[in-house]
């Protein structure tokens, strides 16, 4: 990097910052702090749930896929996602809408509290919360891992840049400025990512291989493959049903998207947005990753660092910087996004069961608590960063693929499939007992019995069962113990119907008072 490189991203930084603090004027409550107040543009809310869906580890980790498999990094990863957020734009995008528009929550946990019981909230919400700070974890390593590269600096000294300039303007500004910040963030990428994809294709001129022939060519021998290595049909299914609860609101982040529009029908096209982008784009940003090993030799056997280095070999300065800017962008805009849904899952779920004195907190006392909650939050997830090429959590593509992939599935069953009618029999104990057994099912497959398998458990069978397993008790023990209450057909009602005549108002109990 040089000092026009420095200068863009500097100004890139400095832009984050002021649309934070130009967000700021926005924020006048907690709702506006969590859900925008259900003012979103539902374009606005596509961009910003597609954006907010990336980060750093598309351009290590998944790069040492494309580097090492080929086209199987887009077939089983943005593909799916792309069909699981296609689905879920009519299932779940208007249900969760309605969680803000008629039960009037700003987390999307807060409703779990009255479809199933106190302690369910609960057991999903601190999992959900230790569960993303490892994966926000992970995030924050990769795009250090980047910045040392391009700049020399070390791991931890680009965790603390980019934690702190993520946490200032995602802490005043709220949702809104994740927001804009990532249609910002989703313009820079447009410009990086086809200036990659341009230098590529005129390099692979230069060489005198073909755009299509390249496929050809013997380093790319099997490249073109969909389904090749331990990235099968069976890891393909698995990940279209991780992907259709995570990217649809089971990771939170993707479900304030949908609350924050004005309603279900905006919340539907905000999903068709982002699901079109996810078939789409990662097309342009895949093909430089597939076209790798025709033009550079990666130092890391897994291939991570093979995009930086060709993006130093291929682009001028300026552009460079540009590109590295995209990076940070991808990230940043995860980050920020995850920080304000935890924050609201804290603020608003557990430390109210936590402490008397914050059930009594008013608007300011709340916004303040969640801002709090936000730094705190990345705080915490910078420190795990520091640990993601340890040897409890190995290397970056493992925490995301196998700890996320694998622990999601059980955290997010009982929330999203709660909000459908088809599963209303399912209450607290299939609740509780699917997500307990689903995390010892994780543990079991990916410790004790892989240790005791030669070669180990594959990829696929990792972070497949404990989706599997949590998926079949949920659904069986709601048939063999039903737990439909009058109260919870009622919550159910009001969030599968619209209009305030539609449904039956929610039953004031004890149980459904809130907190």
């Amino acid at each position: 990097m040089n000092a026009l490189d420095w200068t863009v991203l500097i100004a890139y930084f400095g832009v984050m910052v002021a649309i934070g603090i130009w967000s700021h004027k926005r924020v006048d409550d907690v709702s506006d702090f969590f859900t925008a107040g259900g003012k979103m543009p539902w374009w606005l809310s596509g961009i910003s749930h597609h954006m907010s869906g990336y980060s750093a580890v598309m351009f290590t980790g998944y790069a040492g896929i494309a580097y090492t498999y080929g086209v199987t990094s887009f077939v089983t990863w943005s593909f799916p996602i792309a069909l699981g957020i296609a689905i879920g734009s009519k299932m779940f995008a208007p249900r969760i809408n309605r969680l803000r528009s008629r039960l009037h929550v700003a987390s999307p946990l807060e409703y779990l509290k009255n479809r199933y019981n106190l302690p369910t909230q609960q057991a999903l919400a601190w999992s959900g919360m230790l569960l993303k700070i490892v994966d926000v974890g992970a995030k924050w390593a990769a795009i250090a891992t980047l910045l040392s590269v391009f700049t020399g600096v070390s791991l931890n000294q680009g965790i603390l840049i980019t934690g702190a300039i993520t946490a200032v303007y995602c802490t005043i500004g709220g949702l809104w400025a994740d927001a804009l910040t990532e249609l910002g963030q989703f313009v820079i990428q447009l410009l990086a990512g086809l200036s990659m994809f341009v230098a590529v294709v005129a390099k692979l001129d230069d060489k005198n291989i073909g755009f299509l022939g390249a496929w050809d060519e013997p380093a790319l021998h099997g490249h073109g493959k969909p389904l090749v290595g331990p990235y099968g049909t069976v890891f393909l299914l698995a990940f279209l049903f991780i992907k259709l609860f995570e990217y649809n609101g089971g990771m939170l982040n993707q479900a304030q998207r949908y609350m924050a529009t004005a309603g279900p029908r905006e919340a539907t096209r905000s999903a068709r947005l982002s699901a079109a982008l996810w078939l789409v784009w990662p097309v342009i940003l895949f093909f430089p990753m597939w076209m790798s090993p025709l033009l550079v030799h990666a130092n890391k056997p897994d291939g991570s660092d093979s995009y930086a280095l060709m993006t130093e070999q291929l682009l001028p300065h300026g552009l460079l910087g540009l590109v590295i800017v995209g990076f940070f962008s991808h990230t940043m805009a995860m980050c920020s996004s995850d920080a304000n849904a935890i924050a609201a899952v804290f603020t608003r779920d557990v430390a109210p069961v936590l402490s008397a004195r914050a059930r009594a907190w008013n608007e300011r006392s709340g916004l303040i608590a969640a801002r709090v909650t936000t730094v705190v939050f990345l705080a915490l997830s910078m420190s795990v960063a520091t640990q993601v090429n340890s040897p409890t959590f190995k290397d970056i593509i493992t925490v995301v693929i196998k700890w996320v992939a694998g622990l999601m599935g059980p955290i997010a069953i009982p929330m999203m499939l709660g909000l459908l009618r088809p599963f209303r029999r399912s209450g607290p104990t299939a609740a509780l007992t699917s997500w307990a057994a689903g995390l010892l099912a994780f543990w079991l497959v990916n410790y004790p019995i892989n240790w005791n398998v030669d070669g180990g458990v594959p990829l696929q069978y990792q972070v497949s069962v404990p989706l599997a397993v949590s998926l079949v008790l949920y659904i069986l023990i709601g048939y063999l113990k039903p737990e439909d209450t009058p109260e919870r057909l009622a919550v159910i009602e009001r969030i599968n119907t619209d209009g305030d005549g539609a449904a039956a108002p929610v039953p004031a109990t004890a149980e459904t008072e809130p907190a």
